[in-house]
């Protein structure tokens, strides 16, 4: 499965973009501030959700009002981050493929980070009651805010693994 990948990496690597940002002095960090600036906005989004279902911070609204008035920033974080991150990787995929806190950070992010972050906003107005949020909905942003503290630490871990 591992020669698999390896070969869609090799060859993602290979496509034109990928080589432009590899080989520029000036593209990767420009598309690394784009990665870092939409992670900061789905992160961050996604944080004051989970606050607000924890009961810190203001109180101003329900945790469905402020789901709702951030669901636009969240995923146009989200999408930004994605496409930042897609292009970093494409730069040195052969790199990323094998290295163990690249798998840790996918293996929370895609399956459990992303799906766990949908039911949070989407069960957000029935955990709370008025301006109290409900014992399961805090649970769901405590765990929450521990999926991003892995993901984050996994992600911040990947440069530490020299693979080649």
């Amino acid at each position: 499965m591992l020669d698999f990948f390896m070969a869609i990496a090799k060859w993602l690597q290979n496509t034109s973009w990928a080589l432009a940002i590899s080989g520029s002095t000036w593209a990767y960090p420009f598309v690394q501030l784009t990665h870092f600036a939409g992670l900061s906005l789905w992160i961050g989004t996604n944080l004051s959700l989970d606050l607000r279902l924890l009961s810190i911070g203001s109180r101003r609204q329900t945790a469905s009002q402020l789901s709702e008035a951030l669901f636009a920033w969240n995923w146009t974080g989200f999408c930004i981050a994605v496409l930042g991150g897609f292009m970093l990787f494409s730069s040195a995929a052969t790199k990323y493929i094998p290295n163990p806190a690249f798998q840790i950070k996918l293996g929370i992010l895609v399956p459990v980070g992303v799906l766990w972050h949908v039911l949070v906003q989407w069960h957000a107005r029935r955990w709370e009651r008025s301006h109290r949020v409900s014992a399961f909905g805090k649970v769901a942003g405590l765990v929450e805010l521990l999926l991003w503290f892995c993901v984050i630490t996994a992600a911040v871990s990947i440069p530490n693994y020299d693979t080649h």
